[in-house]
């Protein structure tokens, strides 16, 4: 077999294969936000209260071990996100305090210090940097299973910093989507303090009935009122203990149910370390009001009447819609840190269907306009042009098939592009094979040192353009990410049909005839 064959049967195959990766194209491509409709959405992560909630649970953890291992009863106050302050530890006891401060803190990413009779504690500049750094990873990851399980189709969640931007294709219920993604959905157990009668109107009137201070193990929270449609009318507020029975951290898996009444509820599963712990609470609390806390306010607060160890229920007046997205995003795990909503916009199916129908026209007005000026400049030749063009834009459908890419607006741009920059290619040879004929060499020869002459200028071109392409993709997000994609697989095709595919078809014409005399270019 004659190299002349091998060739064509691999340009055939590279055409077969492509033909069935991309086709329908209805099916094998995404397409993007600006094409398909949907929601683009900027967020920021508040990291603050990551570290905030990280310096509280340390503070406490660190009271804890006090009290069991050292018998000593001190309490704290945070004096910033990052640092706090412990009061109560008699001026003898110093030595006890480091102990077991390096036991439930470390030393690596605590400093402390003693001031009279109180005791500093702050977080390390690398232990914060690295504490945001997880809240913003931590959140992404939140997000994305909150995402999936809505069923969004071909979502795109990046991070640039402390921001997060996510866009979700064919989205029909943006307000739906904006809850399921900020709702922090922090989920604690906690019992009811029995300091005072619970719940009171006002949280006024619930610090009078404490004696007018509140305790230190005791936290006042809200809660929501709501009338027979679901309105907020009005608040009123308990008084819970501090210490959590149990958190969203503890739960296995939460899904939507029925109450007792047939009304929506959300029936939670825990892990077993947090059965262990909810057992031994309820057991020894039996008679008290247990509260069910979500994102600071409080539920519901039923009486526990007997043990409770592996599963519960929260209920609360919820509409089927509003169970089911609770259990998702209690599956989903809580948020480590509150949601800012920086930009945000929607586009509309049909705005995106226009985007498309402009594309296709650009597309096609510009490929005439092309196939008609390399043929009357270069005459018959320009064939060999036209059909590689036809294969180019086959292999870049290909690719993003195959590579499962999102087609978007300026996507579409990349793919114009290309399509100019692969005429390129053809001109800088039929140039060459010009001037080779004008110096008076023959047909073959012009043809051969033409491709020889014009390859280091086609590679020089396609690479830097090709850096460039790199460049905007990897720092580039969103429809500037699209626009890198096509482009950057539309140069590599270029490449293979202007130089190999051109060449080939030269050769099969020149093959065919003993002498060629003249060549229509």
């Amino acid at each position: 077999m004659s190299s002349l064959q091998i060739r064509g049967l691999t340009i055939l195959l590279v055409i077969v294969v492509a033909i069935l990766i991309a086709f329908p194209l209805d099916e094998k491509i995404n397409l993007g936000l600006d094409l398909r409709g949907g929601m683009h959405l900027v967020l920021e992560v508040e990291t603050q209260d990551a570290v905030r909630a990280e310096t509280e649970t340390q503070a406490e953890l660190l009271i804890q071990r006090l009290k069991e291992e050292e018998e000593i009863e001190a309490s704290f106050e945070l004096t910033s996100d990052s640092s706090f302050e412990l009061t109560g530890v008699p001026a003898d006891r110093a030595d006890a305090v480091r102990d077991a401060a390096r036991r439930a803190l470390g030393d690596q990413n605590w400093d402390w210090r003693q001031s009279g009779d109180r005791w500093l504690f702050d977080l390390k500049a690398q232990a914060l940097a690295e504490l945001r750094n997880q809240a913003v990873g931590q959140a992404v990851e939140t997000i994305r299973n909150r995402v999936d399980a809505f069923g969004v189709t071909e979502p795109a969640i990046l991070r640039t910093g402390n921001r997060i931007v996510v866009q979700l294709p064919g989205v029909d219920d943006p307000e739906r989507v904006k809850s399921l993604i900020k709702n922090t959905a922090f989920l604690e157990l906690r019992l009811v303090a029995e300091q005072a009668p619970n719940p009171a109107p006002t949280r006024a009137a619930l610090i009078d009935q404490l004696g007018g201070r509140i305790p230190d193990d005791v936290e006042i929270l809200p809660q929501d009122i709501e009338d027979a449609n679901g309105n907020v009318i009005g608040q009123r507020f308990w008084a819970v203990e501090k210490r959590r029975v149990i958190t969203g951290r503890d739960l296995r898996n939460a899904r939507p149910s029925t109450g007792r009444l047939g009304d929506p509820v959300v029936l939670f599963i825990l892990n077993r370390e947090g059965g262990r712990k909810f057992g031994e609470v309820t057991g020894a609390n039996v008679g008290r009001l247990l509260a069910t806390i979500l994102d600071g306010k409080v539920i519901i607060a039923p009486r526990i009447n007997s043990r409770i160890t592996d599963e519960g229920i929260i209920e609360g007046g919820f509409t089927p819609q509003e169970v089911n997205d609770l259990a998702l995003v209690l599956r989903s795990g809580a948020l480590p840190a509150g949601i800012t909503y920086l930009e945000e916009r929607t586009v509309g199916p049909s705005l995106g269907q226009d985007s498309i129908e402009r594309g296709e026209k650009a597309g096609l007005i510009g490929g005439v306009l092309v196939v008609l000026s390399m043929l009357i400049v270069y005459k018959r030749t320009a064939l060999n042009a036209i059909i590689a063009l036809i294969l180019n834009i086959i292999l870049v459908f290909a690719a993003l098939a195959l590579f499962n890419a999102t087609l978007t607006l300026p996507g579409i741009a990349g793919i114009v592009l290309t399509v100019g920059m692969a005429v390129d290619a053809n001109v800088l040879i039929f140039e060459r094979i010009r001037e080779e004929l004008r110096a008076g060499r023959t047909v073959k020869s012009a043809v051969e040192s033409g491709f020889g002459k014009a390859w280091s200028s086609i590679f020089d071109a396609n690479i830097t353009t090709l850096i460039a392409a790199v460049f905007l993709f990897t720092f580039g997000t969103g429809p500037i990410r699209g626009f890198a994609v096509t482009l950057s697989v539309g140069i590599l095709a270029s490449l293979f049909t202007a130089v190999f595919v051109s060449r080939f078809l030269f050769d099969l014409t020149l093959s065919r005839r003993q002498r060629v005399e003249s060549l229509s270019i």
